[in-house]
């Protein structure tokens, strides 16, 4: 009963157009005053408490990192390298889009910094080079989703403080779907170019290719640094995401120069915006989450799911489903903080790992970024290409139905997300 009258009261309040972040407070406040006798003072501690997590300081992190690089020139320099390695195949500045994007994915840790990084300088190159737009559209607006599961990602930062689960071993999981999914995404662009004969780029020579890869190295860097600091045991992840905005400063100001020093505080402004949007989702997420759990709602759930005899299989299927339809209504952030902590005591219960499970929703959440009426990469690609969001939507279906399988295969196939973080002793 009390399940049914919290989700109706967010869902009513989400209806109304008002902010996810609002109406979790509103549902949250409404609930404690009305229908239990939790005293104030333990929810303004667990106010506190929630977001006292060492892991929550990598978010400001990673977004100051990405927003550098975003109006540093590390974005062109990456395209350049990825065209002269690809571009001569078919569907060669498609394939190019992917890379570069699954590149600034690994530096940046946000979906919609590598839409607009790479598809802001990317799209017009592939109009001017004779591609249709609908062909470019999608491939940007789908690429630019892998920002979310190509570590280190933002998303998963937030999965890890909603759960209790490693960074570290979620950022490792990352890795070999990431890749799958760029090869995936990579494989529909090239099918696509050659069925309807797309042009072509002139081969790069191999002096070219080590030219534009010398000039991307600096930013082709930062994943190793994060991604080998964090192997090595040399910084934690969190230490990672400050490293990563210090070094991503140092490139853009000292190195590559494409930023001035006077430009720094609109970039520590609009970054400082961002982290305060998704530090005040988090809040009003774990009092959520609080309330969920003072009331059993999860145990209940899953006592019943099991009396039910619902396996793994059946469970699976019906988070995907849950997932995907909340990913018509919600953006990513909102959806791990609201549904980890109801689903993941269910998952545990079935024996599912916490690191497959997280990967399995991250997935789940690109796959909502590129779908309307909510898909954040639609819009974001809407703003580049000047596109309506349903020609966009026409122009992203066939990346689109692919990342569902590839969806399907990350859920049913575990060894995928948690075959690395193993090897390497982080699970």
């Amino acid at each position: 009963m009390n399940a049914a009258v919290i989700f109706g009261l967010l869902l009513a309040l989400m209806l109304t157009g008002m902010p996810i972040s609002i109406s979790l407070g509103l549902t949250v406040l409404t609930f404690l005053f009305t229908m239990t006798q939790v005293p104030l003072e333990s929810v303004a501690l667990k106010l506190f408490t929630g977001i006292e997590k060492f892991e929550i300081m990598a978010i400001p992190f990673f977004i100051l990192a990405g927003n550098f690089l975003t109006h540093g020139g590390v974005a062109r320099r990456m395209i350049n390298f990825a065209t002269d390695m690809v571009g001569h195949w078919y569907g060669g500045l498609g394939l190019a889009g992917v890379m570069a994007c699954a590149l600034f994915a690994a530096v940046s840790g946000s979906s919609p910094a590598t839409v607009v990084a790479i598809g802001s300088i990317l799209l017009p190159a592939m109009v001017k080079a004779g591609f249709p737009k609908n062909f470019g559209a999608g491939v940007i607006s789908t690429s630019g989703a892998l920002g979310i599961l190509i570590p280190p990602s933002i998303v998963m930062v937030m999965y890890s403080v909603a759960t209790n689960t490693s960074v570290g071993a979620l950022f490792m999981a990352g890795v070999i779907p990431g890749i799958g999914l760029a090869l995936v995404l990579g494989g529909v662009a090239w099918y696509r170019a050659k069925k309807f004969d797309y042009p072509r780029q002139p081969k790069a020579s191999m002096a070219k290719r080590f030219d534009s890869f010398r000039k991307s190295m600096w930013g082709l860097l930062l994943i190793v640094i994060v991604m080998g600091g964090i192997y090595t045991g040399l910084f934690t992840p969190t230490e990672a995401a400050a490293m990563s905005a210090v070094y991503a400063f140092v490139v853009a100001v000292f190195v590559y120069r494409d930023m001035s020093l006077k430009d720094v505080p609109k970039v520590l402004l609009t970054s400082a915006n961002m982290s305060a949007m998704l530090l005040y989702i988090i809040t009003n997420a774990v009092m959520f989450s609080f309330i969920m759990t003072n009331e059993n709602i999860p145990q209940a759930l899953a006592d019943w799911m099991i009396g039910q005899g619902m396996g793994q299989i059946a469970f699976l299927l019906a988070v995907n489903v849950l997932l995907l339809l909340a990913g018509n209504v919600m953006e990513p952030s909102s959806i791990v903080l609201i549904f980890a902590p109801i689903l993941f005591p269910v998952a545990v219960k079935l024996g599912i790992d916490p690191v497959h499970f997280g990967i399995m929703m991250v997935v789940n959440m690109e796959v909502g970024m590129c779908h309307p009426p909510v898909g954040l990469n639609l819009y974001v690609a809407s703003g580049i290409t000047k596109m309506g969001i349903t020609e966009l939507t026409i122009a992203v279906w066939p990346w689109l139905a692919a990342m569902v399988g590839y969806l399907l295969l990350v859920t049913y196939y575990p060894p995928l997300s948690i075959f690395l973080p193993k090897t390497l002793g982080l699970m």
